[in-house]
């Protein structure tokens, strides 16, 4: 009964919307979902990518995902990546907010220096996205009339201090905040909304022997004394949209080896690293 309850291939099949789908966390959460057989759309900005992760997808047993090139910036492209979601399979179950960028050139910068364009960008991509897409699947849920499952992707970076990073923080605390409230407004609509916080998760094998000494070295100061992999997100994304955790709603899930748990690196600790890192 309770593998049953974390499979996604129904009756009837699930339908989820994944942003940020086309590497990395996202990705790997992608192909969690369709090995738990739900029908998948993957949406990032770069069609190349998503193509790759596609291939990926059908690789991993997934049925044929759905790749729609999304700015998720724009409140628009939002809206028209549920419509076109919803005329390929015709319906929608699951949102999985996990568009994100870090601070870029305003990573490190204290805030006296800090661009407004740098700043308006990463709360746009990481709080912004999430608001958009969360409102447009709310919309087409409540017109299904189905409910289902809206999942956000947040950092541990907003759950402590974090001066290196002082947009990135800010844009993920709201995404937390935002979880626990919508969750809160549209539980009686059959709509539950959970929030994942990763640490420092490596996205992809390190590239060179440097960035593998570097993650090494940051391994040193987690609990479990190494970084996570993205797959490693893929159960939990699979439990949260699944039926095995439908007493759960407006809660985040920390998974991050035990970091904020006494194992992290002290506050004042840089934390820029190369893309193929997310942080927490």
């Amino acid at each position: 009964m309770v593998l049953e309850r974390l499979r996604l291939d129904g009756p009837p099949r699930r339908v989820a919307i994944v942003t940020g789908g086309g590497r990395g966390l996202g990705k790997a959460m992608a192909i969690a979902l369709a090995e738990a057989g739900a029908d998948i759309c993957i949406a990032s900005r770069t069609r190349a990518q998503l193509e790759e992760a596609a291939a990926e997808i059908r690789a991993a047993g997934g049925r044929e995902p759905l790749v729609v090139p999304t700015d998720v910036r724009v409140r628009e492209q939002c809206d028209a990546l549920i419509e076109r979601t919803v005329e390929h399979f015709g319906r929608l179950d699951i949102m999985l907010n996990n568009a994100g960028i870090g601070d870029r050139r305003g990573a490190g910068n204290r805030i006296q220096d800090l661009d407004d364009a740098d700043w308006q960008d990463t709360i746009e991509v990481n709080l912004y996205s999430t608001f958009y897409c969360s409102r447009a699947a709310v919309r087409q849920l409540l017109k299904q009339g189905t409910g289902g499952v809206i999942v956000n992707v947040a950092s541990g970076t907003a759950l402590r201090s974090s001066p290196q990073s002082l947009a990135y923080a800010a844009a993920k605390a709201g995404v937390i905040s935002l979880t626990k409230s919508l969750a809160a407004q549209v539980v009686g609509e059959n709509i539950r909304v959970n929030c994942i916080i990763p640490g420092f998760v490596a996205q992809a094998p390190a590239q060179s022997e440097e960035e593998a000494s570097m993650r090494a070295q940051r391994g040193r100061f987690i609990t479990v004394r190494r970084l996570g992999e993205a797959w490693e997100l893929g159960p939990l994304a699979v439990f949260l949209c699944s039926d095995a955790s439908s007493y759960i709603t407006g809660e985040s899930f920390v998974i991050d080896g035990g970091g904020l748990a006494g194992g992290v690196a002290p506050t004042g600790w840089v934390v820029a690293e190369p893309a193929e890192v997310r942080h927490g």
